[in-house]
């Protein structure tokens, strides 16, 4: 199969030879070395602050999303939520579930965040902001310059869905000045789901060590604590942290840039090769990470990926709910090359050619 979806993305050999192999045991120095290893080289690829801390849970995305709120917000704050699809939605219910006061930005699907949308909210006493960098499920990529002014400008705490986005996109912690940056394993780390990492800084360590959070297995503070000494609270996805060790390694070779530009590279070589398809770019605001596509209504987008997938043996990502016969989508991170994108587009002319 080859897999243009954007989570879980193609792997390479080598990071499947290493999930392959027995799984060793973790509460020793060797392991400790390797996570303390991790913590350095997430570090480095955000841009994070020198005195910034990572959390790598083994959890969904979702999962470092609700430690996220749990343990940065309460019910002392008001925060602002960007909701502009599932995702940014998904922040709304958790603040709902934690009761953390909030108010929804919502920003409609075929419009860019903008600068206008945010000024109403200027000088009302906010506390935080809460934002999906890239909102996958439509493929829109927000301005987050524009939302670090703001933030800035209003002393926002600022969280970082950057899941999907993370290496895909241009994104300086420090620069941005944000306090929590969320990214998931099986992206453009391109290793198997089931880790999530949290890159805190200094402001948010100091936040989350001192928030009495009501849980044990996302107590942020009591992971900060383990980690200190290379370890997690609990039994991590050993192997996982063993593949995302083998990926940060040859990511902090050649630097988060030459990645980016990997992937800026692909996603444009296939948007140049599908301008005589009867397909339209759905988002205005694009992510280097995945190519959002409508379709005509002659024929229906879930029936272009169940096509492919049995046909074709390629993966695409379809879209649920009122979008599910009119959008799918195309990823461009994980490992995978242009000569990859020519047999994707060459068996979309062949679907297309025969209806």
């Amino acid at each position: 199969m080859l897999n243009f979806t954007v989570g879980p993305v193609q792997e390479s050999d080598e990071i499947l030879g290493i999930g392959s192999q027995q799984t060793p045991y973790f509460r020793n120095q060797s392991f400790s070395k390797i996570m303390l290893e991790n913590e350095a080289m997430m570090k480095e690829l955000s841009f994070a602050e020198e005195n910034a801390r990572v959390v790598f849970l083994t959890a969904s995305g979702t999962g470092a999303m609700e430690a996220a709120v749990m343990n940065c917000f309460s019910k002392e704050d008001n925060v602002l939520v960007v909701d502009g699809g599932g995702f940014g939605h998904r922040f709304v219910q958790l603040c709902e579930i934690h009761e953390v006061p909030h108010t929804v930005v919502k920003v409609p699907f075929e419009s860019a965040l903008t600068k206008e949308m945010l000024e109403p909210y200027n000088g009302c006493g906010y506390t935080g902001f809460l934002i999906n960098m890239h909102e996958t499920s439509i493929g829109k990529l927000y301005d987050m310059k524009l939302v670090a002014d703001f933030c800035k400008k209003n002393s926002l705490f600022l969280v970082v869905d950057a899941i999907s986005a993370f290496l895909a996109d241009s994104f300086n912690m420090s620069e941005l000045g944000a306090d929590v940056m969320i990214t998931g394993s099986q992206k453009a780390l391109a290793v198997p789901p089931g880790i999530s990492i949290l890159v805190l800084s200094e402001k948010a360590v100091d936040r989350v060590t001192n928030h009495k959070v009501k849980s044990m297995y996302f107590n942020l503070a009591d992971a900060l604590k383990n980690g200190e000494r290379g370890q997690t609270p609990f039994t991590p996805a050993v192997s996982i942290l063993l593949q995302i060790h083998a990926r940060l390694k040859q990511l902090c070779e050649y630097g988060a840039e030459a990645e980016i530009k990997r992937i800026a590279e692909l996603a444009e070589y296939f948007r140049s090769q599908i301008t005589d398809l009867p397909l339209k770019i759905a988002s205005p605001s694009l992510s280097n990470a995945v190519t959002p596509l409508m379709v005509d209504e002659e024929i229906s987008a879930y029936e272009i990926f169940e096509t492919l997938e049995r046909d074709y043996g390629i993966w695409v990502c379809p879209s649920g709910g009122e979008l599910k016969d009119k959008l799918f989508r195309v990823g461009h991170i994980g490992c995978l090359e242009k000569r990859d994108y020519d047999k994707l587009v060459d068996a979309m002319k062949q679907i297309f050619s025969n209806k």
